[in-house]
């Protein structure tokens, strides 16, 4: 009995002291799920931004955020066939089910990947990417070849909304073109469990839609950009592809994340390397929802997604490329990369 005593007194001095025994790998679950839940609160409440309100030198009013494309920057290594991106595929339908969100396969998700050229262009001290501008060329390629019009894009990407909301990106052309405002989440360049964003003000168009002469012209781009007109340095000044680098991107669509109330993401996983050497630089996972108005997505949707991310970046941990952009590796490919707003 007295034994018995002394161990209920020591239990009891213990106690106070606030060192009762404890199940450490409970409390570190308990502790991690707490910082995914705020994580994950905190993305949902920032993801979206409200509308803007103001207009153009023209009068035209601000265009608005009609885009939400969440990435995931993925080490290459992993992707060296159709089959190693199915196998990704499975993976993300894999946390969709856990997280419970809904995925309908692409049928296109068992064909060949697809392929597209990629290359930027930029001056010779890489001004337009110094200020948050992005201009690149797009080209389908179907069974080997050259398919459609090639696509320009000219992109202000930029963690401000209201400097990406402010400058105009629309040209001066004869033909069509479309704007496309994105805001991209990212996650943070130091870890993975979290969420950056940019926002990116895009305008595009098939090159046939312009006649313009020297394409790569800064006086030409100039005309046709007149975003970019106060970039020029001199009458007689040319772009250049960047760094040479010509992409050779192989995508292969993976299929559609069904978040509910009618707001479905196609995804996909795409690989880009460079033509000729093949080099790997760079994976990229990508989900992308179109909306009218930022108010058309709930706050319990928005919360479904930003649970869908995050827990994405913690399964897929080890691939993550974290701190960099398909477009900055492009950049850097020959060493000292620009300074850049990404």
């Amino acid at each position: 009995m007295a034994d018995k005593a002394e161990q209920d007194r020591k239990k009891s001095k213990k106690a106070k002291r606030g060192h009762a025994d404890v199940d450490i790998s409970k409390t570190v679950k308990t502790v991690a799920g707490k910082q995914a839940k705020r994580a994950n609160d905190d993305a949902s409440a920032r993801i979206l931004p409200p509308d803007a309100v103001g207009s153009y030198d023209d009068g035209t009013p601000f265009d608005q955020v009609n885009y939400l494309e969440a990435k995931l920057i993925l080490k290459p290594d992993f992707f060296t066939s159709g089959r190693s991106f199915r196998a990704f595929g499975q993976m993300v339908r894999e946390t969709a089910r856990l997280t419970g969100v809904g995925f309908i396969p692409d049928a296109r998700t068992e064909l060949p990947p697809e392929s597209r050229e990629i290359v930027f262009g930029d001056t010779h001290d890489f001004r337009l990417y110094k200020n948050a501008f992005i201009l690149r060329r797009r080209i389908r390629y179907v069974e080997g070849f050259p398919a459609g019009d090639p696509e320009i894009v000219l992109k202000f990407r930029h963690p401000d909304i209201e400097a990406a909301t402010r400058l105009d990106v629309r040209p001066k052309i004869a033909g069509k073109f479309d704007i496309k405002f994105k805001v991209e989440a990212l996650p943070l360049k130091d870890r993975s469990g979290g969420v950056r964003l940019l926002y990116s003000h895009n305008c595009q168009f098939g090159l046939s839609q312009t006649d313009e002469g020297d394409q790569t012209s800064m006086a030409t781009i100039g005309r046709v950009f007149p975003a970019l007109a106060a970039l020029k340095a001199a009458d007689d000044e040319h772009i250049s592809i960047v760094n040479n680098g010509i992409v050779e991107e192989v995508l292969l669509p993976l299929g559609k994340l069904d978040f509910g109330k009618g707001v479905v993401a196609k995804c996909d996983v795409s690989l880009w390397r460079t033509r000729g050497e093949h080099k790997p630089l760079v994976g990229e996972f990508a989900f992308q929802v179109k909306f009218a108005k930022s108010d058309d997505i709930s706050s319990a949707t928005r919360k479904l997604a930003a649970d869908f991310y995050i827990t994405l970046q913690q399964d897929l941990a080890g691939m993550l490329a974290l701190g960099v952009t398909k477009t900055g590796m492009v950049y850097r490919l020959n060493g000292n990369p620009p300074a850049a707003h990404e």
